[in-house]
């Protein structure tokens, strides 16, 4: 019988200008924000009290960013890294354009915008990956860029386990 497990890419399958679509999208619940922006300590009114953010300039509790941001990512990681990565090595240019509401579906695209082989790390490389959050109406909600250390096929394939 055929065995297919699944994984992330490898160094070599990431294809420059090629852009993943995530699926399924993710609907956000009102328990998705109050539980993620109270396990990470996040005090901030506008994603707790629904009476002081009714007279905030958005009229409504909005959804915690960081959620948004560990969301989009989260959605890459079964088919971009999962198994493959290295090292997560950072971030740059985040930005959320557009508020996420409950009950708005995020959905989440990568596209890979740049690759180098590591020059101090032999078989490794470092993928940079701008990962998009957009709602239901296509709207966006969310940018970041982020780098990534993965491992090349034949040096991960020689690592003991």
């Amino acid at each position: 019988m055929k065995e297919i497990e699944q994984r992330g890419l490898y160094f070599e399958e990431f294809e420059l200008d090629t852009r993943y679509l995530h699926r399924p999208g993710r609907t956000v619940t009102e328990a998705d924000n109050v539980l993620f922006t109270t396990l990470t300590m996040n005090t901030q009114a506008l994603h707790l009290d629904a009476a002081w953010s009714a007279g905030q300039p958005f009229g409504e509790r909005l959804v915690n960013s960081m959620f948004t941001l560990a969301t989009i990512v989260g959605a890459s990681v079964t088919q971009l890294t999962q198994g493959t990565i290295v090292a997560n090595l950072g971030f740059s240019e985040v930005v959320f354009p557009h508020p996420l509401r409950h009950g708005d579906t995020l959905y989440s695209e990568t596209v890979v915008t740049g690759k180098r082989l590591s020059a101090s790390r032999p078989g490794q490389g470092i993928v940079t990956l701008v990962h998009t959050g957009r709602n239901q109406d296509g709207e966006i909600v969310a940018t970041a860029t982020r780098q990534v250390m993965v491992w090349c096929r034949d040096a991960h394939a020689a690592v003991p386990r």
